[in-house]
C-alpha cells in the first residue's frame, strides 16, 4: 500500500533513489529522509523496543522520534544508530533496524513479551544478584544497548574543527527564527542563523502562506533578506550544546557518511527558536505501529506528500490538529475526531493497528494521530542556565527567568500561532523588550491516569510504561531524579524529548502534587547524539602530539644519528650504523674514558620571575628553595597534591627574583600547566611571571673526564664550583655555563639562543675530535645515569612514589614552610611498611642483564610481586649488568638475594644500593 501522493511536498520525483530495509528493496526520491522513503511504501513497523522487543513504528518526523533507529551501509562502510527521521535518502543505502533480528517485521526476541510481568522496572537489581552478578552481567550487556560498533576503520571520517563568533546567534529556522534573524540583520547586528533541516521553513512548510505570501516565497524573501543584510545562514547545523560565557556547540553535517564539523560559536546574543514538539497521550497499547504525532503526520504530508494513513483515528486537544484533519481529508484520507477524554482507551490490533477502542465504541483505524499538547524545546535553554515556568493555560514549561543574553520566541516560548509568534519574533530581532503572546486557546490537560488498564507506555524507546512508574513510587522512588535511574525513564538516546512530561505528570499524579512541585530533571547536552569523533577532530596521531624537533636535527642527521621519539622529541638515540646496543656501549664507554657532548636542547628552562618568585618555588618544590644564593643550583622535587613525586630536575637562582627550572625533557608542558595552575591559585598574578624559554634556548651538555678541556679550547672559564652556574658570552652571543652533572663525572651544560646552536655544536666537536670525544644519543646517556643511579621520573617512579621512596626524606621531616603534597606525606599510607623503595639489583657473575619489567617475587608457593625491575642495563665501564628495582620495602632488604620473574622464567639477583658507580662521587671534581 502506498501513501505517497501524486504530488506535491518537497522531493524531487526526477531523482528515485533504490535502497534496501532489512534486505528488501525499496524506493523513494532526493529529498526523502529514509523514514519518509518506508511511510510512503506503507511500512509500518521501523524497530523493536529496547527490552520487550514489541514492534515500532513512526512517531516523530525529526529529532523527537523514539523508535526509527538503524544500522546504514553505504559504499560497503557500515555506520550504527543512525536515526531514520534525520538520515536523508542515497541511493544504495542499505539499513537495518537495530535491535532485531532478522528483521524488525519478525524478531526472534519479540518473544520476550511474554515474560514482561517478571520484567518490571528494576527487575535485575533485585533478581541477579544471587549468587553473584557478575555471573550474569556479560549476557545482560550483550542483549543491552542498541546497534553494533562496526570493526572497520574509515580513514576519511575526520570532524574539521572550527571557531567562529557573531553578536546574535538565532537558533531555529522555522518561521520565528526567520523573522528574528531578518529583524536582527536589518538592525545592523552580524547574526547567525543555524538550522538542522537541509532547508529554511522550519513546520512553516505545512502552511499555504505566511503574511498573505505564499510559504515558499515567503521563506525566499526572508533568506535574501538576511543575506542581503550581512547576516549568515548555516543549515545542516545542530545547535546541540550551550556552554559557559555563551559558547555555542555547533554540529555542521556534511554528505552522509562524513562526520560532522564541530563550530565553537561564541555569541553575544542569543535567539532561540527551536520550536515545540507534540507530547503522546497515554492509553493502553499506545506504542503500536501505526499510532503517530499530530505535528509529524502533519510534517510527512507537507514535505513528503505522504499520508500517515488511509483511515485515521484523531485524538488530539490542540488547535492544530483541526487545521491537519482538514488538509488529511482533501488528501483523501477518512478522519475520526475523537474525544481523548472519553476512557477508557485501547488501541486494536498487533503489527498492524486495526481501531482505537474508546470506551464502548469501537473505530476502525489503520493509524491513530494522536497529541497530548506541545511541549517547547527547551534544553538549550536549561544548559544556559534559565528556569522554567509552569503555565495552566498551555499545560507546559515555559521559558522563565533567562539566562545572560539569552531570549526565547516562537512555539520554543510558548507562543504556537504563527501571526503572533511573527510579531514576537520581530521585536526580539531588534532587542525590544517584549512581553509573552497571551496563548488563544485554552489547552484541556489529558495526563497518564494512575491504576488504569492495560499496559500504556510513557517511554517508547526504554520500555517504560505507567505500571513502572507506579511500582518507583511504591518503592519510595518519588524524586524525579530516583524515577529517572530506577526505570531508566528518558535516559535512551532520544534523551525524553517524549517521554519526560508524561513521565513526570504521571508521578504528580501517583502524589496528587501540582506537576510545578515534581519538576524536572536536569537537562545536559548534547540535545542529540553526535559523533565522539567530532569532539578530537584532526587532533589524532601526530597532529594529537606532534614531535618536537631540535634546532641541531640537520648537524644530528649528518652524523649518522638514528634518531626516535624520546619524550616527545625527535632525538638521537645513537650513531653510527653498528647495532643499537654495540654503538650506546660504546658511546657511554668513550664517556667515561674521555668526554661526551650530548644534545640535552629538551631539557626545560621555565623561569619564573617576580618580587613573589622566591615563596612561589619554596612553595612548589619539596626541597627548601628560599636558601638558595644566586648563581646556584639545586636538585629537588616537585609532587602531586597527593604526594607523588611529579617532577625532578634542578634549579638555578639568576638572581633574587628569578629562577631558572630545568625540568624533565617530557614533562616540559606538564610542569608549566602545574606552575601556571598555582600561580593563579592563591598568588597574585602581578607579582610573579612564567615564561617557557625551553624552545628558544638550546642546551649542548659536555661530560667526561675531559670535559674542561673541550670547553678550555672555546675559551670558556670552567673554574666553578659544581651545581653553580655564571652567564658569559661565546662569539659574542649570552652563553650560561652551568657545572651540573647527569652522569656521575665532571659536567657542564651550555645554554644560548637556539639559533647560534649549530655554531656552538660544531666547534664543541672539533674540540673534542683530537681527543678521541664526540656525540653520544640517549642510550648511551641512560646507561650512564642509571651507573649512577640517577632516576628517570615516569620510568623509575610510578604514580605513588613518594620522595622518601627515592631516599629523599630529609624535607618532609624539617621544612618548615609548606609546599605542595606536605600533608600527604604524613598519611598512613605514605608510611606504610610496605612501600616500594628505590634500590639497585647485581645479578650473579657473567649473567646477561635483567628484563627491565620483570616482578620480583617472593618465594613462596604463591609467588606475590614485591616490585619490578624499572632500569636495567650491561655497564660498559663495569664490565658486569647493573639494574634499579622498585622493591618493597627495598632497603631493608639490602645484601638479600631476590628472585625476578619475567615471563615464565625466574632469576636470582642481589639488592644493592642504587649507584653502582664511584658512590664517593671523585669522578665528579676529576
Amino acid at each position: 500500500m502506498t501513501l505517497r501522493l501524486p504530488t506535491g511536498g518537497r522531493i524531487d520525483r526526477s531523482k528515485p533513489l533504490n535502497f534496501t530495509f532489512d534486505g528488501k528493496p525499496y524506493t523513494g526520491y532526493q529529498g526523502d529522509t529514509l523514514a519518509s522513503a518506508l511511510l510512503a511504501s506503507g511500512t509500518r513497523i521501523l524497530g523493536r523496543s529496547f527490552k520487550y522487543h514489541r514492534p515500532r513504528g513512526l512517531w516523530g518526523a525529526w529529532v523527537d522520534e523514539p523508535n526509527a533507529i538503524m544500522t546504514v551501509t553505504l559504499d560497503g562502510h557500515e555506520f550504527p544508530n543512525c536515526l531514520a527521521t534525520t538520515t536523508y535518502l542515497q541511493d544504495g543505502m542499505e539499513a537495518r533496524a537495530v535491535n532485531a533480528w532478522p528483521s524488525a517485521g519478525f524478531d526472534l526476541k519479540g518473544g520476550l513479551d511474554l515474560f514482561h510481568r517478571w520484567f518490571a522496572a528494576g527487575f535485575y537489581y533485585k533478581t541477579f544478584m544471587w549468587p553473584d552478578w557478575h555471573l550474569f552481567e556479560p549476557m545482560i550487556r550483550r542483549m543491552a544497548g542498541l546497534g553494533h560498533v562496526s570493526p572497520d576503520h574509515l580513514e576519511t571520517y575526520t570532524s574539521d574543527q572550527t571557531h567562529d563568533r557573531c553578536d546574535t546567534l538565532v537558533i531555529g529556522g522555522g518561521p520565528a527564527g526567520l523573522a528574528a534573524a531578518e529583524a536582527a540583520a536589518q538592525a545592523g547586528q552580524n547574526t547567525l542563523l543555524v538550522e538542522d533541516h537541509a532547508d529554511l521553513g522550519g513546520t512553516a512548510h505545512q502552511l499555504p502562506q505566511i503574511d498573505a505570501i505564499p510559504t515558499a516565497d515567503w521563506i525566499a524573501q526572508r533568506q535574501s533578506s538576511i543575506e542581503a543584510a550581512g547576516g549568515r545562514i548555516l543549515t545542516h547545523t545542530t545547535a546541540f550544546g550551550i556552554y559557559d560565557h555563551n559558547l555555542v556547540g555547533l554540529a555542521q553535517n556534511g554528505p552522509f557518511g562524513t562526520a560532522p564539523r564541530l563550530i565553537r560559536l561564541r555569541a553575544t546574543r542569543i535567539i532561540l527558536a527551536t520550536g515545540a514538539i507534540d507530547r503522546p497521550l497515554t492509553f493502553a497499547n499506545n506504542d503500536r505501529p501505526g499510532i503517530m504525532a499530530v505535528a509529524a503526520a502533519a510534517e510527512y504530508l507537507a514535505r513528503y506528500a505522504t499520508l500517515p494513513g488511509r483511515q485515521i483515528a484523531l485524538l488530539a486537544n490542540t488547535p492544530q490538529a483541526d487545521t491537519l484533519a482538514e488538509t488529511l481529508t482533501q488528501a483523501g484520507a477518512t478522519i475520526t475526531h475523537i474525544d481523548p477524554a472519553q476512557s477508557p482507551l485501547s488501541a486494536r490490533g498487533g503489527k498492524n493497528l486495526t481501531a482505537l477502542q474508546a470506551g464502548d465504541r469501537t473505530h476502525p483505524a489503520d493509524t491513530i494521530l494522536a497529541s497530548g499538547g506541545l511541549t517547547p524545546l527547551v534544553h538549550l535553554w536549561r544548559h544556559a542556565g534559565g528556569s522554567l515556568d509552569w503555565c495552566e493555560h498551555r499545560n507546559a514549561f515555559l521559558p522563565g527567568t533567562p539566562p545572560d543574553n539569552m531570549t526565547a520566541t516562537g512555539a520554543a516560548n510558548g507562543t504556537f500561532d504563527t501571526d503572533a509568534a511573527l510579531e514576537h519574533a520581530r521585536a526580539t530581532g531588534q532587542n525590544t523588550p517584549t512581553k509573552r503572546p497571551d496563548p488563544k486557546h485554552q489547552i484541556t490537560p489529558h495526563w497518564p491516569t494512575p491504576g488504569s488498564k492495560g499496559r500504556q507506555w510513557i517511554d517508547f524507546q526504554h520500555d517504560v510504561t505507567l505500571k513502572d512508574v507506579e511500582l518507583a513510587a511504591r518503592e519510595n522512588y518519588t524524586s524525579v531524579e530516583h524515577l529517572k535511574r530506577y526505570t531508566t525513564l528518558g535516559m535512551a538516546s532520544d534523551q525524553g524529548k517524549t517521554s519526560n512530561m508524561p513521565g513526570l505528570a504521571a508521578m504528580a499524579a501517583i502524589q496528587g502534587r501540582p506537576i510545578p512541585e515534581i519538576g524536572t530533571t536536569t537537562f545536559r547536552p548534547p540535545f542529540v547524539p553526535v559523533p565522539i569523533e567530532m569532539y578530537h577532530g584532526a587532533h589524532t596521531k601526530q597532529l594529537w602530539n606532534p614531535l618536537k624537533r631540535l634546532a641541531l636535527e640537520p648537524q644530528h642527521r649528518a652524523a649518522g644519528a638514528a634518531l626516535g621519539d624520546y619524550g616527545g622529541w625527535l632525538r638521537p638515540g645513537w650513531y653510527g650504523e653498528g647495532s643499537p646496543e654495540t654503538q650506546a656501549q660504546s658511546e657511554a664507554l668513550m664517556a667515561r674514558q674521555t668526554a661526551a657532548i650530548f644534545d640535552a636542547a629538551p631539557l626545560g628552562k621555565i623561569e619564573v620571575m617576580g618580587p613573589d618568585a622566591e615563596a612561589f618555588v619554596n612553595f612548589i618544590y619539596y626541597n627548601t628553595i628560599a636558601t638558595l644564593k644566586p648563581g646556584k643550583i639545586r636538585y629537588g622535587f616537585m609532587l602531586t597534591e597527593g604526594g607523588a613525586v611529579f617532577d625532578d630536575g634542578v634549579i638555578a637562582r639568576l638572581d633574587a627574583n628569578r629562577f631558572v627550572i630545568s625540568c624533565s625533557s617530557s614533562h616540559v608542558d606538564s610542569v608549566r600547566t602545574h606552575l601556571e595552575a598555582w600561580r593563579q591559585d592563591g598568588n597574585d598574578p602581578d607579582r610573579i611571571f612564567i615564561h617557557d624559554t625551553t624552545q628558544h634556548w638550546a642546551t649542548l651538555t659536555v661530560t667526561g673526564p675531559k670535559a674542561r678541556a673541550i670547553l678550555d679550547t672555546l675559551g670558556l672559564d670552567t673554574d666553578l664550583p659544581h651545581m653553580s652556574l655564571h652567564e658569559t658570552t661565546w662569539n659574542d652571543t649570552p652563553l650560561r655555563l652551568a657545572r651540573v652533572s647527569f652522569t656521575g663525572d665532571t659536567s657542564f651544560e651550555l645554554s644560548l639562543r637556539a639559533t647560534q646552536a649549530p655554531a656552538l655544536w660544531n666547534a664543541l666537536l672539533d674540540a673534542a675530535k683530537p681527543l678521541d670525544a664526540g656525540p653520544i644519543g640517549v642510550e648511551a646517556l641512560s646507561i650512564l645515569r642509571a651507573e649512577k643511579g640517577f632516576l628517570m621520573i615516569g620510568k623509575d617512579t610510578d604514580g605513588e612514589t613518594m620522595p622518601h621512596d627515592l631516599g629523599f626524606a630529609a624535607p618532609r621531616l624539617k621544612k618548615s614552610t609548606p609546599f605542595v603534597g606536605d600533608r600527604s606525606l604524613h598519611t598512613d599510607k605514605a608510611n606504610a611498611p610496605d612501600r616500594k623503595h628505590l634500590v639497585g639489583l647485581t645479578a650473579p657473575s657473567g649473567a646477561p642483564p635483567l628484563p627491565t619489567g620483570a616482578h620480583l617475587v617472593t618465594d613462596d608457593a604463591t609467588p606475590r610481586s614485591l616490585g619490578y625491575v624499572t632500569s636495567s642495563y650491561q655497564s660498559p665501564t663495569l664490565g658486569r649488568p647493573i639494574a634499579l628495582a622498585l622493591l618493597e620495602n627495598g632497603t631493608n632488604r639490602m645484601g638479600n638475594t631476590i628472585t625476578a620473574w619475567h615471563l615464565g622464567e625466574t632469576r636470582q639477583a642481589t639488592v644493592t644500593t642504587p649507584c653502582a658507580l664511584d658512590p664517593e662521587g671523585d669522578r665528579l671534581d676529576a
